[in-house]
């Protein structure tokens, strides 16, 4: 088909009429959900420079969403799949093959995915007891672990902590700058020979210290298994997965434990947890999850099987959305003067992003713009409260469609110096970007940040 010039030039025109058309209709949008043009105004330039890193990110949600795809169709899932059962779960094709695609992507052995793990902590817990037996050592070589670990070591004096069971725990700090101490692992791995299970926190939890990348993650699980090549190496993937294009388990990590409510239940999981790792580690886990002598066997998985593979399926895509929402986050707050982590500039190994207040008023302006900017529940107001497995009350702000998921718009924060906002999340890119100018009203509107 041929075009005159005058016929293109009217289409040319016809596009720019509706691309302007476009643009006025989002100006009103906005200002109806409560953004005024000053923030419009700071935020324009800072999301022009981001282009590039976006277009970055995009590459690698492409490469993440092909390798998804290419082990689902090795564990060749078909219809038949996306059905779950009831009862004893016996020969429960869907559950089996989703275990397989989990294995096939992480690059192990097997994989346990199922709804009866009701969160990361609980994965956690399960993976660390069925792994470990009274007398043995438990050490963590990042660190102090997130807060929820705590009573399940027994930190925190806790009913059923490993410390009841006779398992010991150490822990290895990270250095200063955020790397890994070599030389206390060493001497701790040396020293003491009932340390059996070591763990890895990829993420910062509620600390200020930057998540560790897959790589840096390899070199300190290569030079453990240099000396104590008899240990198990757990990684905490917790909010990490997607969002490199290597994960713990190519880079010598043992096991990978983590949550379908975040990046790889793609919003659309509604709960569950996965192990995947050596044979044997899955199998312990698999007989503490349900009972010895039936392992893998039973386990029902209801009717959620199709929102467990679609949620892997749009796992990279939705860590993306998130990946780009916390880099907003970031540039914006930095503009403003308060410390963020990571940086507007830095890589990012997981979708969570750090801002520093110094005051409990900013904390909470801002977990309130998230709730207010969320599709459902935006009218609650999100207030400091005290909640289980934390020594400090917490305000926590999520309108999710999915109660607690944190691949969702998200933030949270304990109510202590130095008053720390931990945001993550975000389904759709315009999600998260809403929930970010809807924080900077709060901040405009209450006196907190002047732009």
């Amino acid at each position: 088909m041929k075009y005159s010039k005058r016929g293109c030039a009217r289409q040319e025109m016809r596009s720019r009429e509706c691309v302007n058309m476009e643009c006025a209709d989002t100006g009103k949008i906005w200002k109806e959900l409560g953004i005024s043009e000053e923030v419009l105004a700071f935020a324009e330039p800072i999301l022009e420079s981001l282009d590039g890193r976006f277009k970055r990110i995009d590459a690698v949600a492409e490469y993440n969403q092909l390798r998804v795809i290419k082990a689902m169709q090795e564990a060749h899932i078909g219809e038949a799949n996306l059905s779950g059962t009831t009862g004893y779960g016996y020969d429960d094709i869907a559950r089996d093959g989703l275990e397989k695609v989990y294995s096939l992507y992480f690059h192990t052995e097997d994989a346990l995915v199922r709804p009866q793990i009701t969160c990361g902590t609980h994965a956690l817990a399960l993976a660390i007891f069925a792994n470990l037996r009274p007398g043995q050592m438990f050490m963590s070589a990042a660190g102090k672990p997130y807060d929820t670990l705590e009573e399940v070591i027994g930190i925190r004096p806790s009913r059923g902590s490993l410390a009841e069971y006779g398992i010991h725990y150490r822990q290895v700090d990270l250095r200063e700058d955020g790397s890994f101490d070599f030389d206390g692992l060493k001497e701790a791995l040396t020293s003491d020979p009932s340390i059996h299970l070591v763990t890895i926190q990829r993420s910062k939890g509620y600390q200020t210290r930057r998540t560790l990348s897959v790589g840096q993650i390899g070199d300190a699980i290569r030079f453990m298994k240099g000396i104590r090549p008899d240990c198990v190496y757990m990684v905490d993937n917790c909010y990490g997965e997607f969002t490199e294009t290597k994960e713990p388990t190519d880079v010598g990590a043992d096991m990978v434990v983590g949550s379908l409510i975040k990046n790889p239940g793609g919003g659309l999981a509604a709960t569950g947890g996965y192990i995947a790792g050596t044979s044997e580690c899955v199998e312990n886990a698999a007989v503490r999850l349900t009972s010895p002598g039936l392992g893998k066997e039973v386990g029902a998985s209801l009717n959620v099987m199709q929102s467990f593979y679609q949620g892997f399926f749009m796992g990279p895509v939705v860590t993306a959305s998130a990946l780009k929402g916390a880099i907003f986050a970031a540039n914006c707050y930095e503009k403003l003067g308060f410390a963020v982590l990571p940086d507007g500039k830095e890589e990012r190994h997981d979708i969570i992003q750090a801002i520093t207040f110094g005051t409990k008023e900013g904390l909470i302006a801002f977990c309130q713009g998230i709730q207010a900017a969320s599709p459902v529940d935006s009218f609650v107001t999100a207030q400091p409260a005290p909640m289980p497995g934390y020594d400090s009350d917490v305000i926590m702000a999520a309108g999710a469609f999915v109660s607690g998921s944190s691949i969702e718009l998200s933030a949270d924060g304990p109510i202590r110096p130095p008053y720390n906002v931990y945001f993550q999340g975000g389904l759709t890119w315009p999600h998260a970007k809403l929930g970010i100018l809807k924080t900077l009203q709060n901040m405009y509107d209450r006196g907190l940040a002047k732009f």
